[in-house]
């Protein structure tokens, strides 16, 4: 059976009261009281529980994430951040991972986290936010920190999503590029659309048409389409057009479901970027592998910043609303090639 300030109190002689005082850091107990409270407490192996320390101090030293799902590359590489940083700030991380097919567990998720003495403050990656999401949750008691996400309530730390796709489109249409497809996730994924219009601006600029034809918004929804599967499927679904009618190259909303699109290719003998020239979203770890071009977003930076935002907001509570914005980076590898002669490019 776990040790209990009662028993600490019994064998170092001294009143539950001062035990509690000991371990919240009080400084009313003498030094050689307090030594003599933490060697009993060390001999006994006791663990404070985290719940009841929070109610006392008032304070928790825990951030709450509520995310839509866990197995998304994009989110593995932004909690590494996060986790880096809180470990050496002596924070930890509750995670909650929502079930897409479940709308109603994201209010509840928000509920518990909430709850008094559960986290010092919320962050939220990833999420559409409900219309009446300020009026709910803007005076509560913690902070929310919002990460690949917008409100103009909360702080929030973003990429500039329409400037990454038009990169990437832009890019493919210097080469030489004039029939220029897209595979997108979900297209109701803010990250999505967002990506979507990108690509949009960046074919009417150069005076290039869009073409359904060429456009595959994802099938499969599970991650919001995010997904390897998702890339294959909706690759397979291209390459049902007739020869004359594909792309020359595609702009995919997504390294892991890039990975997809050459898997399908690679299943109809084609390669990249000898077929057909291929430039994904996110720059996650495996893609330098493969060598996909991508464009580069920080991920692992976003993770840390959202940890310091954090922490500057539990500190001002009152500070104004700030709102980081990053502009990926383009990735040049071998996926797209170089379909232009004489064209001068750099490997990454």
């Amino acid at each position: 059976m776990p040790a209990t300030i009662y028993d600490i109190a019994k064998k170092a002689s001294v009143g539950i009261g001062t035990v509690s005082r000991v371990l919240n850091n009080h400084p009313n107990v003498s030094l050689k009281t307090r030594e003599r409270v933490l060697k009993v407490a060390h001999d006994l192996n006791y663990q404070p529980h985290a719940y009841a320390q929070g109610l006392a101090r008032k304070k928790t030293n825990t951030i709450a994430a509520i995310i839509p799902y866990f197995t998304n590359y994009f989110f593995l590489e932004v909690l590494q951040g996060i986790q880096d940083k809180m470990l050496t700030l002596g924070y930890d991380i509750m995670l909650y991972g929502l079930n897409e097919n479940d709308p109603e567990q994201f209010e509840t998720y928000l509920l518990r986290a909430t709850q008094k003495g559960r986290a010092d403050g919320i962050m939220l990656f990833s999420l559409r936010l409900p219309d009446d999401f300020t009026m709910k949750y803007k005076h509560i008691n913690q902070p929310f920190i919002l990460v690949d996400c917008y409100h103009p309530d909360f702080d929030s730390i973003t990429v500039d999503n329409k400037a990454g796709a038009y990169a990437a489109t832009k890019h493919l249409i210097d080469l030489g590029h004039k029939r220029i497809g897209m595979i997108n996730a979900n297209p109701i994924s803010p990250p999505a659309k967002i990506r979507f219009s990108g690509y949009k601006t960046a074919l009417m600029e150069s005076g290039l048409s869009f073409d359904e034809k060429i456009y595959k918004p994802s099938r499969i929804l599970k991650y919001d389409g995010f997904s390897r599967e998702a890339g294959y499927d909706s690759m397979i679904d291209m390459l049902e057009l007739p020869k004359h009618e594909l792309p020359t190259a595609i702009f995919v909303s997504s390294d892991v479901q890039a990975m997809g699109v050459l898997s399908a290719m690679r299943d109809h003998n084609l390669t990249a970027p000898d077929d057909i020239a291929i430039v994904g979203f996110d720059n996650i770890e495996l893609a330098q592998h493969i060598g996909l071009s991508t464009i580069s977003q920080p991920m692992y930076e976003m993770g840390v910043l959202s940890v310091g935002r954090m922490l500057d907001r539990l500190s001002n509570r009152n500070g104004s609303v700030t709102h980081t914005l990053f502009t990926p980076k383009l990735m040049v590898r071998e996926t797209c090639g170089h379909y232009k002669k004489n064209t001068t490019m750099v490997n990454n």
